[in-house]
């Protein structure tokens, strides 16, 4: 089985506490996130969402993961398929890392699995782009005081 894992992290001046509402205010996604909007659930641990994603130069992917994690102000996981099991399996992770009372990096990462992971590069590429957007997004968002 392939597997390729991707990487986007940035420091955010403001509490865990304060990036975590702004993170699992799904309905507020499109009022800031370029990158995942909407998003449709609740963050809690064994619900079905429904996701779409813009990556920057790419099309929207509408998908419907499967909340694997919730540990509140730290890390918030999800899992989800295209398709069937095995050929492209994608885990999405979102991580705060406290580094300060009010400042935190924020870690975003999917590791993708399955049979059709070489010959999907430009769509993870232009996945670490919409991480980059989203993230520079959320800073500005709570750092801004509307988080």
């Amino acid at each position: 089985m392939f597997k390729k894992e991707i990487r986007g992290e940035i420091e955010i001046m403001a509490s865990p506490q304060k990036v975590w509402k702004a993170l699992t205010d799904f309905e507020a996604f499109t009022d800031w996130n370029p990158f995942i909007r909407p998003v449709v659930g609740e963050a809690k641990g064994g619900s079905r969402l429904r996701v779409q994603i813009k990556p920057p130069g790419g099309r929207s992917v509408a998908f419907r993961p499967v909340v694997a994690q919730v540990i509140p102000d730290r890390e918030l996981r999800w899992k989800g398929r295209l398709w069937l099991p095995a050929l492209f399996d994608g885990e999405h992770i979102f991580e705060i890392e406290p580094l300060g009372a009010e400042r935190v990096r924020f870690v975003q990462r999917e590791v993708f699995s399955g049979l059709l992971v070489p010959f999907m590069a430009k769509s993870i590429d232009q996945t670490l782009s919409g991480f980059e957007e989203m993230n520079k997004a959320l800073k500005e968002r709570v750092e801004g005081g509307d988080g």
